[in-house]
This record gives C-alpha cells, sequence and structure tokens, in this order.
C-alpha cells in the first residue's frame, strides 16, 4: 500500500509513503478496499518494498533511473489477490448504472470460466455511469500464489487492462470526487456471493512459451553496412534471448537504443533492426509486437554513447 505524500494532482505525484500490509484471506482484503474507499491519498501497488516492510517519501520504480541514479524501490511478487479493471463492455439497456451488482454479472461473463462464480468485490470506477461501457475495478482471491506475468498470459484477450498486473503500477481504490455536483452513484462498492476464490491454472500451463531459435539475421543490404555494425546486432539478439524472464524488456530495450545509434549511422537499416529485436524478444518467450514497440521507441530515443572510431 502507499500514499502519496503531498495533496497534489495524480498524475503529478513523484514521491510516495510506502508500507506492506499482510492479507491473508478475501474478508481480509475487502476490508482494506472497503476502508481505502474514502482515502484519495492512499492506494495499492502489487510490487513489494526492496527495503520494506516500510518506507519514505519513495519514487515506484522497479529498476533503477539511469538519468537521476534513483534506486529500484519495488520488485515482482506473487500474490493470492487480484484485481481486474475492466472496461470496454457495452452495458445493455436494460441494467442500470447504479445496479453494480448486475453490471457486474454481466462483465464476469466476459472473463474466463474460473471468474464468474467467484466471491468477489465490485467498485465503479470514475468513468462509470458517465461513459457508455461498463467501467469496474473488480477484486478476486485466487487459489494460489500467481505472478503478474502469469496473470498477463492467462487474461491475454480478456477486458481487463493488463496494465494494473504491473508491480509499480497504481491500483487506485478511492470513490472519485466530484466538484460542483453529487456523486449519481449512491453506492461505489459492493460484494458478490460465490465461491471461495478463483482456480488458478498450473504454473506450467501459465510459463512462458519455449524459447525458439531466432530466424537467421538477413545479409547486409547497404554497401555502407559495417561488420562492427552486424556483429553488434547478432550480440544484441543473443544477449536479448538469454535475459532472464525478468530482464528481458530492460535488456531488449538497452541493445534496441545501442543499435538505433548504427541506424542513425546509416550502417543499419530500420527493418533490420526491427525484424532482430522482434525475432529475439519472440525467442525469448514474448511476442514480436512487443519486441518492434521495444525497437520503435528506441529509434527515437538511441543511446548517446558515440561509436567506435573506425566504425562510423
Amino acid at each position: 500500500m502507499i500514499r502519496s505524500t503531498g495533496m497534489v494532482d495524480y498524475d503529478s505525484t513523484r514521491t510516495f509513503d510506502a508500507w506492506e500490509v499482510k492479507v491473508a484471506t478475501f474478508d481480509d482484503l475487502c476490508g482494506i478496499i472497503s476502508r481505502l474507499i474514502d482515502r484519495p491519498r492512499f492506494c495499492i501497488v502489487r510490487g513489494a518494498l526492496i527495503n520494506g516492510p516500510k518506507a519514505t517519501k519513495i519514487r515506484r520504480l522497479v529498476h533503477a533511473d539511469p538519468k537521476t541514479g534513483d534506486a529500484a524501490t519495488l520488485r515482482q511478487v506473487p500474490h493470492r489477490w487480484v484485481a481486474l479493471d475492466i472496461e470496454g463492455i457495452s452495458r445493455p439497456e436494460g441494467i442500470d448504472a447504479t445496479d453494480l451488482i448486475a453490471c457486474a454479472r454481466h462483465a464476469l461473463q466476459r472473463l474466463p470460466v474460473a471468474f464468474r462464480d467467484a466471491a468477489c468485490l465490485v467498485q465503479a470506477t470514475a468513468g462509470h455511469g458517465i461513459k457508455p461501457d461498463l467501467r469496474l475495478r473488480v477484486w478476486f482471491w485466487l487459489s494460489r500464489l500467481t505472478t503478474g506475468a502469469e496473470l498477463n498470459r492467462w487474461l491475454r484477450g480478456a477486458p481487463a487492462d493488463a496494465s494494473i498486473f504491473r508491480p509499480a503500477q497504481i491500483i487506485y481504490t478511492a470513490a472519485p470526487v466530484f466538484e460542483g455536483c453529487e456523486d449519481h452513484l449512491p453506492v461505489r462498492i459492493v460484494r458478490l456471493a460465490g465461491s471461495e476464490s478463483v482456480m488458478v491454472p498450473s504454473a506450467a500451463a501459465l510459463a512462458p512459451p519455449p524459447r525458439q531459435d531466432p530466424k537467421p539475421l538477413p545479409a547486409p543490404d547497404s554497401p555502407r553496412a559495417s561488420a562492427y555494425a552486424w556483429a553488434a546486432l547478432r550480440n544484441a539478439v543473443v544477449k536479448v534471448r538469454n535475459a532472464p524472464i525478468n530482464s528481458r524488456h530492460p535488456e531488449c530495450l538497452t541493445q534496441s537504443r545501442n543499435l538505433a545509434r548504427f541506424v542513425n549511422a546509416g550502417l543499419l537499416s530500420e527493418k533490420d533492426m526491427k525484424d532482430a529485436m522482434s525475432d529475439a524478444i519472440f525467442a525469448a518467450g514474448k511476442t514480436r509486437e512487443e519486441g518492434e514497440a521495444i525497437a520503435v521507441y528506441a529509434l527515437s530515443h538511441p543511446s548517446t554513447s558515440p561509436l567506435p572510431e573506425g566504425v562510423r
């Protein structure tokens, strides 16, 4: 659980006080969320404090900030609880936005079967009843400790925002504040009865796909292509493929930013660099789209390290 250290707009909040709270049962979870609904300075993150169990005036960092030198403060840990941010589901004409139970039961039908009859705590988020679709945050108790990566793979394609599974992502718990008017919803939190927990697939079923051998790199298509640049490209592919699970994204970003220097110098084409990073991160268990997205970002944020003498 974390608390902002000052009363500023939430998008501008930089530092937080944080402490870990033990949650042993679904009742514990419901009690905590119910108490936080009237406390707008508080929120929850999935990550555990690296130097816990308490900390003051920290940033929410899973990795050290290379620009400021601020150290990482949060680490990924598995939990028995999960919050799902559900949106993008049209509200049927016969269901009023104020009927959170009916709204929730309709939304749960779009989730995997294991969620549909499980007990849950339902919160209406700020846009519910204002925007045409359902806007709900639903809390569940799981049958086993489950990581954010497992949840991401299990719920891919479901109408739930996957960013909430990240260790540093803020999970808002307070009711929204409306200036100049009253809340249009008389109740913003309800508890639905059901089975004690959501049965989570086995760890093997939610494991990342096995690493695959990357496609052979294309031959240089530019007379200016440097042997050094192509060696760097091949080394980058190997490093991304062999990176530990928790380091694959930052390793791909680092290698892509390094390769962007060669693209800018005309020694590699953007296509070859994107294809190589897409194949490398796919072989490491992620999607090609993630690899290409990282490469696109890196091309606009290349490493500032100079190229070796004689390479330009």
